[in-house]
Order: C-alpha cells, then structure tokens, then sequence
C-alpha cells in the first residue's frame, strides 16, 4: 500500500515578554493523511511543580485526521485545549519500508495550584473518533480543571481524575478528596464531563499528581 494524499495547515503564535520569556503560546492545526504519524505536545504555565501542566502523545500508523487548538498563557495561568480527530489502524508501505502500530494518543493535565489531574489515554487502538475540550485555571481565585470529552474506541481505554487538599498535614500527606479511573478493553463510546475546583487561598504546590 502506498500513502494516500495528506495535508497540514499549522498556525502558530508566540509572544515574547519584555524578560524574553515566551509566556503566550496559540496553536491552530489541521493535519490529515495516511501513513505513519507521530505527535508530542507538552506545556507548562510555570516551572517546577507548579501552575498547569499538559501533556500529549499521538502515534500509530493508518489514516488520520487531526483538528487540534492549544492556547497556553503563563502570565495568566491558564491553558485551554481542543480536539477533534479520527484515528483509523491499518498497516502502512512506504519506498519498502513497512509502517504497523496500532494507534496510542495518550492525554494528561495537571493543575498544581488546586491539587487536580485528569487522564484520557487510548492504547492498541484501531479505531479512535474522540472530541475533548479542557480547561484548566490556576490564576487568583480561579483555580479548577474542566473537561468534556466524546469518544468512540475501538481498543483499550482509560480515563481517570484526582483531587487533593493542597495543604499537607502534619506528617506531610495531602488528604485525597476524591479519585476515579476506568478501564475499558473492546468497542465502546464514552461521553464524560468532569470539573475539579478548588477555592483555597493556599499557594502551596503539590509534588504527587502522577497521571492516572
């Protein structure tokens, strides 16, 4: 099999801050194709173990349709992501060279200053239709993870989340609020709405959000 027809339009916008830091970031693309396909994303509103956190990893061979937004701003601590694509599995010939991996796209954010984190991986897929918007804030008093997710899978699922108290007590362990993770092997469809919020005031940043 050779590659069928593929197009990307990529926009991308970076503004400089007067300490030369790129502290907005604004992402626009649509990529569709057939063959081999390889995507990492990762973005932070702060370093260290604070602000907010995203991480993105695509992969897999087959047909592919990615229409993708990511707006990132550091100054005020906030990342907004949407996504609509289809990943569809197939092996792949290219000039002699043989392309077969099921497709992975794995979806983590973290929000450290309201002690939240939420996951949304797909693995040995053969076929991912998925939709998801997420926003995470962590700026004054605003501070929450919000998230609407469509998809339908043909493979292997998980989605979870984590909330916890960012203040540590006495022996140093932060209480754990409330927790979910799902797993699903077959075909299935999933729609899921989730907002974990904090109104504290506190400021201390958490070091244990491992995505689920």
């Amino acid at each position: 099999m050779r590659w069928g027809c593929w197009s990307a339009v990529v926009l991308v916008v970076v503004i400089f801050g007067a300490a030369s830091a790129a502290d907005y970031v604004f992402e626009s693309s649509v990529i569709k194709g057939v063959g081999y396909s390889s995507h990492e994303v990762f973005g932070q509103t702060a370093p260290g173990l604070a602000g907010q956190k995203f991480a993105e990893r695509i992969s897999g061979t087959g047909s592919f349709y990615d229409i993708t937004r990511y707006e990132q701003d550091a100054h005020r601590g906030f990342i907004n992501y949407t996504k609509e694509a289809e990943f569809e599995y197939f092996p792949v010939t290219y000039e002699g060279r043989s392309y077969d991996r099921k497709w992975t796209d794995k979806m983590c954010i973290k929000n450290h200053d309201a002690g939240a984190v939420f996951t949304e991986a797909y693995t040995n897929a053969e076929h991912i239709q998925r939709n998801t918007e997420v926003v995470t804030v962590g700026n004054g008093a605003r501070k929450f993870v919000e998230v609407h997710l469509n998809s339908n899978v043909i493979g292997k699922a998980l989605l979870g989340w984590s909330s916890k108290d960012t203040t540590p007590d006495r022996k140093g362990r932060y209480f754990e609020i409330g927790m979910s993770r799902e797993e699903m092997t077959g075909i299935f469809s999933i729609e899921t709405y989730v907002k974990l919020s904090s109104n504290s005031s506190n400021e201390t940043h958490v070091d244990w959000l491992p995505c689920t």
